[in-house]
């Protein structure tokens, strides 16, 4: 995963496109929960510098951050899709799961 260096870290990345969704909930008047935070996952690797086994055994680690939140909108699915239509930043995925009351 690539950031590009623009003074900001990658949470505030995540925080902004929080904010710009309960904002644009709270525009039409919708019922908003969250965000809530779930716990991060951290992604592993480590693995050895050589590829072919001789010299020092030096290594490298690898991880990845994964951080969560979940926003629960009361909404009909149209609204939702124009709510999420908002210009998300690189590096942010956003997933929208809808339950049919």
């Amino acid at each position: 995963m690539a950031f590009k260096d623009t003074g900001k870290t990658p949470m505030e990345a995540e925080v902004a496109v929080c904010a710009d969704l309960i904002r644009g909930a709270k525009e039409k008047n919708l019922k908003v929960k969250g965000p809530v935070r779930m716990s991060a996952k951290t992604l592993r690797i480590t693995t050895r510098k050589t590829l072919c086994g001789e010299g020092s055994k030096t290594w490298d680690r690898f991880h990845m951050r994964i951080h969560k939140r979940l926003i629960d909108l009361r909404s009909p699915s149209e609204i939702v899709k124009q709510v999420t239509s908002i210009s998300i930043e690189p590096g942010v995925e956003v997933e929208v799961a809808t339950a049919d009351a």
